[in-house]
């Protein structure tokens, strides 16, 4: 493909980083020409505080649920993935902005955030394990390819 190809690939990230601060800026505008400019602004610092103690208390509920599983003797997968898009979810928050703060409230909707999960894994977008992980026996031969480095 060449470097072309990876052009191509990178093009909607590009159009992203390029169309949301438009977004924001537009939004924080508009907003502000309503509400006036130290209430757009408080706005904008309560959505963060707010979202970053709500990523807290969802992330904590996540860590709990990731460790109940590995207690269990399961791949804790889908607690991984929800506590990548919790951490998207801070980052968006603490973002300054209306669009981002949309975005990253979204994603902390449990059944929402659950629903995009299933739906990333299911087009393929994110692979993931279902099902206990497997356990070795310790007297199960390993196999391998080793080179011994002597001094």
């Amino acid at each position: 493909m060449g470097k072309l190809g990876m052009a191509v690939n990178s093009m909607p990230i590009f159009i992203l980083f390029l169309v949301v601060p438009f977004v924001e800026i537009y939004l924080l505008v508009e907003i502000g020409a309503r509400i006036g400019a130290p209430w757009t602004i408080l706005l904008v610092v309560m959505t963060a505080i707010v979202g970053a103690w709500l990523v807290r208390v969802q992330g904590l509920a996540t860590w709990r649920r990731f460790q109940a599983s590995l207690a269990r003797n399961e791949l804790p997968a889908i607690a991984l993935v929800e506590g990548l898009c919790l951490l998207i979810a801070g980052a968006l928050l603490l973002t300054p902005g209306f669009f981002t703060d949309t975005v990253g409230f979204a994603c902390l909707i449990p059944p929402l955030r659950r629903t995009l999960i299933k739906h990333l894994l299911r087009r393929g977008v994110w692979t993931a394990a279902a099902g206990p992980a497997r356990s070795r026996d310790s007297s199960e031969p390993l196999d391998g390819n080793y080179k011994r480095i002597d001094d």
